[in-house]
């Protein structure tokens, strides 16, 4: 049976190497690409240019954004990530700088990485359905939607189950807890749909 790189990769300890930058927990392009080169040597690096402009960078007229791919084991997972300023905020065209796309670059090469397994579970809960605020309380306290089976936040929850099936129920089921309440019939469906 061959080794799955994905599990090594995702159960390897971060914690030592996650910073903070304001409320957010990131680990470092640095730190992620030494720790999977340390447990995969052979692993590369893509970083995709326009076959237009010749440049590390694609646009769309109006904004930018890089393409990363990183390969481990004849695996390749690429990542899209726009051209941000510190506020996340897509930056014009007209002002991207080599600077920008360069940290562009370099995030966008963690979170390929993490598609590989390690660190992924920094990124958890970015892709949790969004739930809607009720428009009689305050915008600083949201309630959580109830999960009702069938109706159309079941069907996200289960692309989401879906696509994170690696997490373990547990896991998935407390991830979403932050956005739903869930009766007990609800959970025991979740569970059997793992």
């Amino acid at each position: 049976m061959s080794k799955n790189n994905y599990t090594t990769l995702a159960t390897l300890p971060i914690r030592e190497k996650v910073e903070r930058k304001g409320n957010l927990d990131y680990l470092s392009w640095a730190n992620a690409w030494h720790m999977l080169k340390t447990i995969h040597p052979d692993a590369q690096r893509i970083v995709y240019e326009s076959v237009q402009t010749d440049l590390n960078y694609f646009t769309d007229g109006t904004t930018a954004y890089v393409k990363v791919g990183i390969v481990v084991g004849g695996l390749e997972h690429i990542d899209y990530l726009p051209v941000m300023d510190y506020r996340n905020n897509s930056i014009p065209l007209e002002k991207v700088t080599s600077m920008d796309v360069n940290k562009s670059i370099q995030r966008s090469t963690a979170k390929a990485i993490a598609m590989h397994g390690l660190g992924l579970s920094l990124w958890t809960g970015e892709d949790v359905p969004q739930m809607t605020t009720v428009k009689s309380q305050p915008k600083t306290k949201a309630s959580k939607i109830t999960l009702e089976i069938a109706d159309d936040n079941w069907v996200k929850v289960m692309k989401y189950m879906s696509a994170n099936k690696n997490l373990g129920l547990a896991q998935i089921v407390k991830n979403l807890e932050t956005k739903y309440k869930m009766n007990a019939k609800v959970k025991k469906e979740l569970e059997k749909a793992m």
